[in-house]
């Protein structure tokens, strides 16, 4: 996919925006869908997903932005499963079923996408609640901070409905959450330890937005995965507990996120 060139200021760049409403209609057609229809629309709105957060990022610093955040992201996101399928470490041992497409090294090529598709507007995140931190080296730690709290809460609503679908399953799911069986705690502990390291290095290599910038498409792709997660597992997939969990942990970051956005526009 051509990368598009950054918009000037007072214009819009419709491609990621496009992008952006794609990958939300398809998820929202999740709860209409199942067997193989619904394996399909999963691979085809993390591909959505990440082309409109790469894109967007092309436009919000520079077009070799989004090359750099699909090494740093994707790479780390291909070597942690790797490692993680091989060893168990750091997750806990699991196994993918094969039904998300096409693999590299006995991990679907989808899953390094999904890694990226949340880190890229997770570190925009970080960045902007870590604005008031003094330091550079501080200010570095908050937003790696903030950014991997975000990317791993948001596995407290993956791995339920994923594990759930079949896509993937753990030897050993205990010691789990109350009321979310199947998925042990080390899990979400690797998660965690997994994105920091990858929203560090993202924050490293990822240029500053311009200042004409708008923050719409990561806003939007944060703020639909926060609420519409919530939304989704509460009432159409009948998981009220798994709501509760990311609803509450992701809320944390995004809800502040969004909040300042909003303040900045006036």
């Amino acid at each position: 996919m051509p990368l598009p060139r950054p918009a000037r200021r007072g214009t819009r760049a419709p491609l990621p925006a496009a992008l952006c409403g794609a990958a939300v209609l398809s998820q929202v057609a999740y709860p209409l869908l199942r067997g193989r229809a619904l394996h399909r629309a999963t691979t085809a709105s993390v591909a959505l997903f990440a082309g409109a957060a790469l894109t967007d990022l092309a436009c919000r610093t520079a077009p070799r932005a989004a090359a750099a955040a699909l090494l740093a992201a994707g790479g780390t996101g291909l070597a942690a499963e790797v490692v993680g399928t091989r060893t168990g470490r750091p997750f806990g041992p699991y196994r993918y079923a094969g039904t998300l497409g096409p693999q590299v090294a006995d991990v679907p090529v989808v899953v390094p996408l999904a890694w990226t598709m949340l880190a890229v507007p997770s570190v925009h995140l970080g960045r902007i609640l870590a604005q008031a931190v003094p330091g550079p080296r501080l200010r570095r730690a908050a937003t790696a901070g903030a950014a991997a709290w975000t990317l791993a809460s948001w596995d407290l609503f993956l791995d339920p409905q994923m594990t759930a679908a079949g896509h993937w399953r753990f030897d050993n799911p205990t010691p789990a959450l109350p009321g979310v069986p199947g998925i042990p705690l080390s899990n979400y502990a690797g998660w965690l330890l997994v994105s920091l390291l990858m929203t560090a290095a993202l924050d490293r290599v990822l240029p500053p937005d311009r200042a004409d910038a708008s923050p719409a498409v990561p806003a939007t792709l944060l703020g639909w995965t926060w609420l519409g997660s919530a939304l989704g597992n509460a009432v159409f997939f009948r998981r009220p507990v798994v709501a509760a969990y990311g609803g509450a942990a992701m809320g944390l970051t995004v809800a502040p996120y969004l909040w300042r956005l909003r303040r900045r526009r006036g």
